[in-house]
């Protein structure tokens, strides 16, 4: 069987890996496509779309699940780029030699369609694919700074610590009486010893032995011993009444072995594209096993190992059976305290790991902080608000404007009682 060859001598599938590694490589054969948009607003609302449909499997400068995308309008048509977004398996099933070889070399992991995104969408989505999220060491300094103010306190309710040390103090201040005591004892038995006015009676008063057996029974050191234990007891009761409720570091078991620092970490993933509510409502919501599948129809195993892993065959089975997946809640605050994700996350910009710590390192999730009443009111006293680009805050930054203080969220009610509880 003959086999056609290019002019090159190079047969028609060698040159097809070679488009296709063209197509996927950093190389800039070729310039931008003059069509493609590079206004911010095009960038910003690319991203919004990038981040929501496109950032599970690809990055723009390197190699995820999928291929990286920066550049792809200099290396192949924009009409292609297009086609091939809307409905990737319309473009291979058309014998599209290119889309073909990609399939391939990606496993045959089957790109969504996204036949829902308009022409504009399309041409905002490629203006952040190829001038969105260049480095800029400057803005990277500035947010690193404003992490730092706007961390927050980190400690909750009154620290026991301070009681132990004032019951050591005490302890060795009186450890130090009585040394002081016995040594003026001994100075003032020696010059009384000395003196000639003492009869024979109150010698022998003054060079009487302690009788420390006595001492033991007496009143006064019952007393005092009974007052430092029943210090001990009193600070042992109260550091137990202040952790009732609080679960730092609780890290339960759950039914599927999920790893946020190998999703959220090493993939990348938004919190939000798994907690859909954290910017819509008051609770982030617990991902449903529908979410799960969007990435797991195609991928089924970790780092290229054959056959399907026993943690993802746990998700099929979810679906098959219909039944949900029993998460066990490690964030738990009572009823008599409100809180809502959305007003902190979509208009405070609070991070997630303020709260949650560093998520996207954990293997297994746990407690991070204490989210006691006082964690909340001290992140509250010293977190500055970031109210550039946020109207809501417009009215209250003028009224502030007096102050040389920075606004806080102790400066606009943060502090009312009736703001948690109601």
């Amino acid at each position: 069987m003959s086999i056609k060859r290019s002019l090159l001598g190079v047969s028609f599938r060698v040159l097809h890996l070679m488009v296709l590694l063209f197509l996927f490589t950093g190389l800039r054969g070729y310039a931008v496509n003059p069509e493609v948009p590079d206004s911010e607003d095009a960038i910003s609302a690319g991203q919004s779309i990038f981040n929501a449909n496109c950032k599970t499997c690809h990055r723009l400068d390197q190699k995820l699940i999928g291929p990286a995308l920066r550049g792809v309008t200099e290396r192949r048509e924009l009409d292609w780029v297009k086609r091939f977004i809307l409905n990737s398996q319309a473009v291979i099933q058309s014998g599209d030699a290119t889309a073909v070889a990609l399939y391939k070399e990606y496993n045959n992991a089957v790109m969504p369609a996204h036949n829902f995104l308009s022409d504009e969408d399309l041409m905002n989505l490629l203006a952040y694919i190829e001038y969105g999220d260049k480095p800029d060491p400057a803005a990277a300094a500035g947010a690193a700074a404003g992490g730092a103010v706007a961390g927050g306190g980190s400690g909750g309710g009154i620290p026991s610590e301070y009681l132990t040390i004032i019951l050591v103090v005490l302890v060795i201040v009186l450890i130090l009486v009585l040394v002081v005591l016995g040594l003026i004892v001994s100075v003032l038995t020696k010059y009384m010893n000395n003196s000639d006015k003492l009869d024979a009676d109150d010698k022998e008063f003054i060079n009487q032995k302690t009788d420390y057996l006595s001492i033991l029974k007496s009143d006064g050191f019952i007393v005092i011993v009974t007052t430092i234990v029943l210090a001990f007891v009193v600070k042992t009761a109260v550091d137990g009444l202040y952790t009732i409720g609080v679960q730092q570091g609780y890290a339960p078991s759950q039914p599927i072995a999920y790893s946020h620092e190998l999703h959220a970490g090493q993939y990348e993933i938004p919190c939000q594209y798994c907690h859909t509510g954290v910017e819509i409502g008051k609770s982030a919501n617990i991902p449903s096993a529908n979410i799960c599948m969007n990435c797991h129809m195609h991928i089924q195993n970790v780092g290229g190992k054959e056959g399907i892993s026993p943690e993802i065959a746990k998700i099929y089975a979810a679906v098959d059976n219909d039944q949900p997946i029993e998460w066990v809640r490690v964030h738990n605050l009572p009823d008599l305290a409100y809180f809502n994700h959305s007003q902190h996350v979509a208009v405070g910009g609070v991070e997630c790991q303020t709260c949650h710590g560093p998520i996207e390192e954990m293997e297994v999730v746990y407690q991070h902080s204490a989210l006691t009443m006082g964690w909340c009111i001290d992140c509250h006293r010293n977190t500055e608000i970031t109210t550039q680009g946020n109207e809501y805050y417009d009215k209250l930054v003028q009224l502030h404007s007096e102050s040389k203080d920075a606004l806080k969220v102790k400066d606009i009610g943060g502090l009312e009682c009736a703001k948690c509880h109601y």
